[in-house]
């Protein structure tokens, strides 16, 4: 596995911003390639990625996802500028439609439907950005699941960053996009050997996502059956979205994605929350990193 083919997909929210920029400068010794990071309900994308880049030295940023309901095209397309004028190019600005009951319920929007909403606010960075004479080659990428905005993530964008996603969406997504975008891929990372721990962990963090529509109907597709998100969700399930074990283990997972057509993984290790915010998840990053800690100390 080559250093940029591994990233880290991680919460500064749940870290605490002390905590998150430790882990990120320890990632950032390991080779790990990019830091990508969410944009949450009590915190500001632009303002987040200004933070890492201003810490990290070498190491790439990207947003995963900014919301497009949060800021205007303009803001939007001023901000990855910006960001990359100031960081030497190290910016990437990952865009999503985000889930109705956020959109409506905490930030006040209606939630059009995401693939005209995505396609008018793609179009309006641009114009934007070309009637200020600025260019519109900007590094922007899509949090897209299904075909059509994966289809449109390879039309108005420079590639898709797929969330809790397995191997054969990989593949699909690779299809879809054709070979010449840039495909992203998060993948939960737990390393337990005990499988009841394993799928314990993989519960609790993926409890919070399986009432939302658009994580559903990606997963159906999939060929995950309604019995699999019933509930707490089947072992089934679990096993497919969270690769636990030891190191070797998740790293034949991660290679999956790669053989798949994933030009990178950000592994998001999980583990108690208690322990998330105390940032104890570095040991996993240097298990599964690319640059081993005998080689960075050479």
């Amino acid at each position: 596995m080559r250093a940029e083919q591994l990233g880290v997909w991680q919460s500064l929210d749940r870290l605490g911003y002390a905590n998150a920029f430790a882990v990120a400068a320890r990632a950032e010794a390991l080779g790990y390639d990019t830091f990508w990071y969410p944009e949450s309900a009590i915190s500001e994308s632009m303002a987040l990625g200004a933070a890492l880049l201003h810490r990290l030295k070498t190491m790439k940023v990207g947003s995963s996802i900014a919301n497009i309901y949060a800021r205007d095209p303009m803001s939007a397309g001023n901000g990855v500028r910006t960001l990359n004028a100031l960081s030497d190019g190290r910016f990437t600005l990952g865009l999503g439609v985000s889930h109705a009951p956020i959109v409506s319920g905490m930030r006040g929007h209606a939630y059009e439907k995401p693939l005209a909403a995505m396609r008018m606010y793609l179009e309006a960075i641009y114009a934007c950005q070309h009637k200020l004479g600025q260019s519109t080659n900007l590094p922007i990428m899509l949090g897209a699941l299904g075909p059509k905005m994966l289809a449109l993530s390879g039309e108005l964008a420079q590639g898709a960053l797929p969330y809790n996603v397995t191997p054969e969406h990989t593949e699909f997504a690779r299809a879809t996009l054709g070979p010449d975008r840039r495909l992203v891929v998060e993948q939960k990372v737990a390393l337990v050997k005990d499988a009841s721990e394993g799928r314990r962990l993989a519960r609790m963090e993926l409890t919070r996502y399986m009432t939302l529509p658009n994580y559903r109907n990606n997963w159906l597709r999939l060929g995950f059956a309604e019995a699999d998100l019933a509930g707490e969700g089947s072992d089934r399930f679990m096993d497919g979205m969270v690769a636990w074990g030891d190191a070797d283990a998740i790293r034949a997972r991660i290679q999956l994605h790669l053989d798949a057509g994933a030009d990178q993984v950000a592994i998001q290790p999980i583990m108690d929350h208690a322990l998330i915010a105390k940032g104890d998840m570095q040991p996993i990053l240097a298990a599964l990193a690319a640059l081993q800690p005998d080689e960075e100390a050479a």
